[in-house]
């Protein structure tokens, strides 16, 4: 969350397909509904707000995953015994109602699966999951503004697109991109990313704010990968990509014996948020190994360059000469690149007394 988060133009499209699962799993946690109530008659107005998403959801029902269909995992969840149907619409109303949890006495987020049958919750989990990943990869019924659509609707390639372009630092079509959560390069290969884990909390598999485009290196282990992004269920000292964006409360501080730097709040407040960031995406190492590796790239040209002036019988460089090359490398820094915040720290970290005195002292050993 180093950098601005924007929800993209396709969101609304995500926000109509989420009020779709949440109306449709509700609907088969009605006690008087059972598994032969579900038919593309049935399902259409007023148990679902248009025909395009009623035909939609039947036609996706029909997919199969892992060799049953999506329809008889409904039904399944449409068979559970009344008790069960009101654990799981209490839980599914819960968790949808995501923004809730950033707000003060909020209700107290589950971190227990609320149905007790293995199978039961197997068959709701995929599901909900297949919204996401069959549904969203061939495309949702719905134009990029939420208007339901019978064909030509959003799909995971539009939203990787929208989302690169919302979140494109230069507008140059082959410069490189950022991953808006630590600042290095998105990649080739950019992941988008459920914030909240959709194998716990598969009733948010499509919501637009659970998902965001991160570099491979966030969300993999040991970094992000499934870990949760609360604490026992409470949502009070984490940041959130859109409903309490870490961007602008974060901070590089720069720690001169180690040579490394820390995440950081610029708060006491969100010093908490701060650390939990840290802890998910292994910043302050992250960061650190590049600063590093920026630091000696640095040295490595002014080796370089000292080897050149020895050779050619000039002077060496003097401390200000140094501190020059500092503040020129500095003020050619551009936001838009990957590390940025990085390359700034340690820009003005070298250009304090000690470290430059340093610097120039390791410069002034090569032969």
């Amino acid at each position: 969350m180093i950098k601005p988060i924007h929800r993209v133009a396709c969101s609304p499209a995500l926000a109509a397909c989420q009020r779709l699962m949440q109306r449709f799993a509700l609907w088969l946690c009605d006690p008087t509904i059972t598994g032969a109530h579900i038919s593309q008659q049935v399902l259409q107005p007023p148990v679902l707000a248009s025909a395009i998403e009623a035909n939609w959801l039947w036609d996706f029902l029909q997919c199969v995953d892992a060799g049953q269909s999506l329809l008889s995992r409904a039904r399944t969840v449409a068979a559970m015994p009344p008790a069960q149907k009101l654990a799981l619409a209490t839980w599914i109303q819960t968790v949808a109602a995501l923004a809730t949890q950033f707000q003060p006495a909020a209700t107290p987020w589950p971190t227990d699966r609320p149905i007790a049958n293995k199978s039961d919750w197997m068959a709701f989990k995929t599901l909900m999951e297949s919204f996401y990943n069959k549904g969203f990869r061939s495309g949702l019924p719905y134009f990029p503004n939420g208007a339901p659509t019978a064909a030509g609707g959003v799909n995971y390639a539009d939203y990787v697109s929208a989302f690169r372009n919302a979140h494109r630092l230069n507008p140059a079509p082959h410069a490189r991109q950022v991953c808006v959560l630590c600042g290095c390069p998105l990649g080739d290969t950019p992941h988008v990313d459920h914030w909240i884990i959709k194998s716990a909390f598969p009733i948010l598999s499509v919501c637009a704010d659970n998902l965001q485009l991160i570099c491979s290196t966030c969300n993999e282990a040991p970094n992000k990968g499934d870990k949760p992004v609360h604490s026992a269920g409470s949502f009070t000292d984490w940041f959130h990509p859109y409903i309490r964006p870490g961007n602008g409360a974060l901070r590089l501080d720069y720690v001169l014996p180690e040579l490394s730097v820390r995440c950081s709040a610029n708060t006491p407040a969100d010093q908490p948020k701060a650390a939990k960031l840290d802890a998910l995406l292994n910043l302050t190492s992250r960061w650190t190994r590049e600063l590093k590796a920026e630091y000696a790239r640095h040295q490595d040209v002014l080796i370089r360059r000292e080897q050149r002036r020895l050779k050619s019988a000039q002077a060496r460089h003097t401390q200000d000469e140094i501190l020059t090359y500092v503040q020129q490398w500095q003020a050619d820094l551009a936001a838009c690149e990957p590390h940025h915040e990085v390359h700034q720290a340690l820009a003005a970290a070298l250009q304090e007394p000690t470290r430059l005195a340093a610097w120039h002292s390791e410069i002034a050993l090569v032969n």
